[in-house]
């Protein structure tokens, strides 16, 4: 795949006057960590409005991963503050960065990807960033653009702008250190690679998350030796996970995936706690602070259902991943499915499978483990034993079903079977 081909091509339209600068200032803070130096940003954009030139604003992406989740999108939805308000929002593809492996936050090396994994990886990334970014006001860049043709004259003349001891001062390099733990020479270059990006793209603002704040910080450095403004820093929040402790992850199963299903993402939602839901209100709706603070006061006085308010949570999220069409269905099926303890209205109807029945009726473990409603036999009988099986809204504790005829709705849990008996 050549860097960039099959991606939307960035639609440069004309420019309209930026709003006022405070109120810039005022949406472009919330839901940031740190801003470093608002002072400077400040300038920035009163130069911009002066000169009638946007802010270039760039977010490095390694494709390091297939999918991401909505932790990943309090960073685009940040991105997209700054395209409303007119200024160019880069997203860098980091093809290059991504061979190297970002240290951030690891305790051994990064394995090294294959150019192939990396391809692949960006290119799943078409369906999913630009559910947040608007396609034609986004300019999309891979890193190998620029980093692929350096020469090693380049990176000796790039390495000499920054010490060891520096890059060692970041948090992974020094615990690694201190450990004894192998750290690679290809390793230090991460940073520095990162922060020629900024260089190459002529960058007004970089972006990250809190735990990118080292590197968006070289990249400061790097420009100044390049004879260029050092960027403005903006770091956004690392999101918890739906367990509300540890950083939002694939891998820990405490994650909401931006390409999952509608009602799966809902429900998903309504698993956060009372207290958490406040901070996804934050960081992943437009909703003010002054609002999100009305809410929580609102339902600490008893004027509001914490369950209607994370269910309206739900419902923006799945509209912004999907369509308010398919937001409000996902509302009325938990409603249905959960509150109400009803059949789903899409359940899947099968026929029996001949196996399971016998010439005394049918057996039920079997037809649970063979239909897809329990793990398998065994499993089946213990639920059936616990009382944890419905079949037509009773519940069922024997291995037999017997007398049965038509269609029968069988239930165990969350997951529901219409079977032609």
């Amino acid at each position: 795949m050549k860097a960039g081909e099959g991606w939307p091509t960035t639609i440069v339209e004309e420019h309209v006057p930026f709003p006022p600068v405070d109120e810039q200032l005022t949406y472009l803070k919330k839901g940031l960590a740190e801003l470093i130096r608002e002072e400077d940003l400040r300038e920035r954009l009163t130069m911009a409005a002066k000169e009638n030139r946007p802010l270039r604003v760039k977010a490095g992406f390694d494709p390091t991963a297939p999918d991401l989740h909505v932790g990943h999108t309090v960073l685009l939805r940040k991105m997209k503050h700054f395209q409303d308000l007119g200024h160019t929002v880069i997203f860098l593809i980091g093809d290059m960065t991504g061979l190297i492996g970002d240290p951030t936050g690891r305790n051994i090396t990064r394995p090294p990807m294959t150019r192939d994994e990396i391809e692949r990886n960006a290119e799943t990334y078409k369906a999913q960033v630009f559910k947040i970014l608007d396609p034609v006001k986004t300019e999309i860049r891979f890193n190998s653009e620029w980093l692929r043709p350096m020469t090693l004259e380049n990176v000796i003349s790039l390495c000499s702008k920054y010490t060891v001891a520096r890059l060692l001062e970041r948090d992974a390099f020094a615990k690694r250190f201190k450990a004894g733990s192998p750290i690679l020479v290809h390793e230090l270059l991460y940073a520095l690679t990162q922060a020629f990006d900024s260089v190459a793209l002529e960058c007004d603002v970089e972006m990250g998350g809190t735990d990118q704040t080292f590197n968006l910080l070289v990249g400061r450095e790097i420009q100044k030796d390049y004879g260029q403004k050092p960027q403005i820093v903006a770091t956004v929040p690392i999101l918890e996970g739906t367990d509300g402790v540890e950083k939002m992850s694939k891998s820990k199963g405490n994650y909401i995936g931006i390409t999952e299903a509608p009602k799966a993402m809902f429900r998903k939602v309504m698993q956060l706690s009372d207290v958490l839901m406040y901070r996804y209100y934050e960081l992943l709706t437009d909703l003010s602070l002054a609002d999100i603070a009305r809410l929580r006061m609102a339902v600490a006085a008893g004027d509001r259902d914490p369950m209607e308010v994370k269910m309206e949570l739900g419902r923006r999220i799945v509209g912004d991943f999907h369509s308010t069409t398919e937001a409000d269905g996902a509302v009325e099926a938990f409603d249905r499915e959960v509150r109400q303890g009803k059949e789903p209205a899409d359940t899947e109807t099968v026929d029996v499978p001949p196996p399971v029945v016998t010439d005394k009726g049918i057996r039920i473990d079997k037809l649970l483990a063979t239909i897809g409603l329990a793990d398998s036999i065994t499993d089946a009988a213990r639920k059936l034993k616990a009382g944890a099986v419905e079949v037509n809204g009773e519940i069922h504790k024997d291995i037999l079903l017997t007398g049965a005829s038509g269609t029968v709705v069988l239930r165990l849990g969350k997951k529901w079977k219409r079977v032609k008996v």
